[in-house]
């Protein structure tokens, strides 16, 4: 069962939330994000100049509002990584069908490798249509069922077969996404099924951004996390292509491209071969060079052993493709201003004094190339997960002025979300359902790192419907910048930006945070959650 929070319980909190909240420094929100985001940053890439200078303001920041070193001594955690550069890279060409179809980069595709190598290569490898690219045996499903994929390229559908659902029931959570319908889940299964080149279809809608935001993540400089055997184990070559090229594809092989769509959504769906073979090659450029965590801490006056986690990326694109002459991608909103509220709200817990658990403050690196940091903090934690009470990740602030709602990202997982509904009253909020969760937005941020090894996590912010204006100019602010400044050099500071419900929302965590760290409760993942048997196990004893 669910632990049970009485109502009276519900306001008292509700009550102390409301006389408790802290001052959040606008100042410091200010600050922080338009020097991050300045081209002083160079768009923070990690392993670049930019990383150098990103990581001596945070500690300047973390030591100013009040801070101590959180490893050992030192502000940093290491996080080993080797950057692969594609090179010299040859069209994507497909033959053997009724035309030849070639796909060049970055206009039509993007094309890459997880493999440490200083040269990639498929050559006439037999292409297979594979729908979602899912096995899933505890749903009945299997894309890959009946069909070797050995040494083959394989083209695959983006999101989950239902993402078209209006509703949340179905074989995939309906319109919801899971992690099934992540390209990084679907390059992994690619890989374990021997595939040697896994290839994405783009369609905006069910990837959540247009063509433009794969191009600028997906060229230039890779990072992945450098481990012993090269990650030789995966595919050769991973990537997508546009959904035209992906028409003519399947027009070459003679196959009906919106009929075999329809057939891939449907269980029983078997994989399809064209017919035709692929051919692509690159160089890599490749640097090995240990990137960093920043870790800033609190330190509990009762239980320093027991700790509550507040997270946030550093990381941004660096430089990617121009735009009107601009090539760095400054990435003010993500996730400078995230950083920037990590350091409010330490500067927040600070003058309020030591709470009775320790307050860690987590400035991670390489989330834009895979949650690599978080991902290597939770594998090698500085504080152990056992002990992690649980926390907040935040990645992007609310820019645009105060809302009536409060959006839960990947609702129903934790008990965090109980917790945190006196503070969401207490601004008089009310908490709404997801309003894109097709676009699986809990698997894209650190917090998934986190969760997936136990921790309870809370991922929130601001919903669409604004004091001022309402759901249609918070739907209106809301697809604005996904179309035109997400992953894109447009993401710079504006002085106009409206702080007010970011402070709202950075009140309510502090809340959030600040209970966890003066109670004695261990908030668990609710018994339905796919993370509950880690937690538990985790635990045990304790």
């Amino acid at each position: 069962m669910r632990r049970a929070f009485s109502v009276l319980t519900l306001l008292a909190s509700t009550a102390a939330a409301a006389q408790t909240a802290p001052q959040i420094s606008l100042d410091t929100l200010k600050q922080v994000t338009e020097r991050l985001a300045s081209d002083e940053f160079e768009g923070r890439a990690p392993t670049t100049a930019g990383e150098e200078k990103t990581l001596a303001y945070l500690v300047e920041r973390f030591r100013k509002a009040g801070l101590q070193p959180g490893n050992k001594g030192s502000w940093f955690q290491d996080v080993p990584l080797v950057e692969l550069t594609p090179q010299n890279v040859a069209p994507l060409s497909f033959t053997g069908g009724k035309a030849p179809v070639s796909l060049d980069y970055r206009k039509d595709m993007v094309i890459g490798t997880y493999q440490v190598t200083p040269k990639a290569q498929v050559k006439d490898s037999d292409v297979v249509f594979v729908g979602y690219g899912i096995n899933a045996p505890e749903r009945g499903w299997n894309d890959y069922a009946g069909v070797d994929v050995k040494g083959k390229t394989v083209v695959i559908l983006v999101n989950d077969p239902d993402w078209q659902t209006q509703g949340l029931q179905g074989d995939f959570g309906g319109r919801a996404m899971t992690y099934y319908g992540r390209w990084t889940y679907k390059y992994e299964e690619a890989a374990r099924q021997g595939a040697a080149a896994a290839i994405i279809i783009h369609d905006t809608e069910p990837a959540a951004y247009g063509w433009g935001v794969v191009q600028s993540s997906w060229t230039g400089p890779q990072l992945e996390q450098d481990t012993p055997g090269d990650h030789m184990d995966q595919s050769k070559a991973i990537g997508w292509i546009q959904q035209d090229g992906a028409k003519a594809l399947f027009a070459s092989a003679g196959k009906d491209y919106a009929a075999l769509l329809e057939a891939a959504k449907h269980k029983g769906f078997k994989a399809v071969p064209l017919g035709v073979k692929a051919n692509v090659s690159f160089d890599n450029g490749i640097r090995r060079q240990a990137s960093k965590n920043v870790v800033g801490v609190l330190p509990g006056s009762a239980r320093p052993n027991e700790y509550v986690l507040y997270s946030a990326h550093w990381d941004h694109l660096g430089r990617c493709d121009a735009v009107d002459g601009d090539d760095i991608c400054n990435g003010a909103l993500d996730n400078a201003s995230g950083s920037a509220a990590l350091v409010a709200l330490a500067e927040a817990h600070a003058r309020a004094g030591p709470a009775k658990r320790s307050l860690v403050f987590l400035a991670v690196t390489a989330e834009e190339s895979g949650l690599l940091g978080s991902k290597f903090y939770a594998e090698n934690p500085v504080f152990p997960l056992s002990q992690t009470v649980g926390g907040v990740n935040m990645d992007g602030v609310n820019n645009v002025g105060r809302a009536k709602d409060f959006v839960l990202i990947g609702v129903g997982k934790s008990e965090l979300e109980d917790l945190v509904k006196p503070f969401v009253a207490a601004q008089d909020r009310v908490i709404v359902a997801e309003p894109t969760p097709e676009r699986g937005f809990y698997y894209r941020s650190d917090h998934f790192s986190f969760a997936r090894l136990g921790v309870p996590m809370l991922y929130g912010e601001s919903g669409e419907d604004l004091r001022v204006g309402g759901k249609e100019a918070g739907k209106k602010a809301s697809d604005d910048y996904t179309a035109n400044r997400y992953h894109k050099p447009q993401d710079n500071y504006d002085p106009n930006w409206n702080w007010d419900g970011a402070i709202e929302d950075l009140t309510i965590f502090y809340g959030l945070g600040r209970q966890l760290a003066e109670g004695s409760t261990w908030p668990n993942w609710y018994p339905t959650a796919e993370f509950r048997a880690v937690r538990d196990k985790s635990r045990a004893g304790r």
